[in-house]
């Protein structure tokens, strides 16, 4: 009878080799996990955000702009209006600015912003003032300024 000799090589490399591949695979696994989450679930919400924002600031400078058309000369006037809660499930700032010469609404959370200008009245009324998304919203015009 004929004694044949395996060598230990075969069964070592045989055994690199499953590990180097799932290492391989335990890799590239990870780097999908990472890749999946900004590419397919932040984009599209911070997209969806951005579109959101620019609604809630075309209705908000839709309100204030109604408002002023109606607003007395001598007197206040004043309306509630409700904005979203929350954006893809998270909160938003509202903040009306006139410092840069034209008056606008902006609407932002971290780095996605919106402005929207306030069409027709920037030359002639100061809009000021900031809200959240939470409750009843209320402007309010007083013909003395205050």
């Amino acid at each position: 009878m004929t004694r044949r000799f395996i060598s230990d090589e075969e069964g070592a490399s045989g055994l690199i080799e499953y590990v180097t591949i799932t290492g391989i695979l335990v890799v590239l696994l990870v780097i999908t996990i990472f890749v999946t989450n900004a590419a397919f679930m932040e984009g599209p919400a911070n997209k969806l955000a951005y579109h959101s924002f620019v609604d809630i600031g075309n209705g908000l400078s839709t309100r204030i702009v109604d408002v002023y058309m109606i607003a007395p000369d001598n007197g206040t006037i004043a309306t509630e209006f409700d904005i979203p809660d929350d954006v893809a499930g998270q909160d938003y700032a509202v903040d009306l600015d006139g410092s840069g010469g034209d008056q606008v609404v902006m609407i932002s959370r971290g780095d996605i912003r919106s402005r929207i200008a306030i069409a027709g009245i920037g030359a002639t009324m100061g809009v000021t003032g900031s809200t959240t998304g939470g409750g009843i919203n209320r402007i309010v015009y007083n013909s003395s300024g205050v």
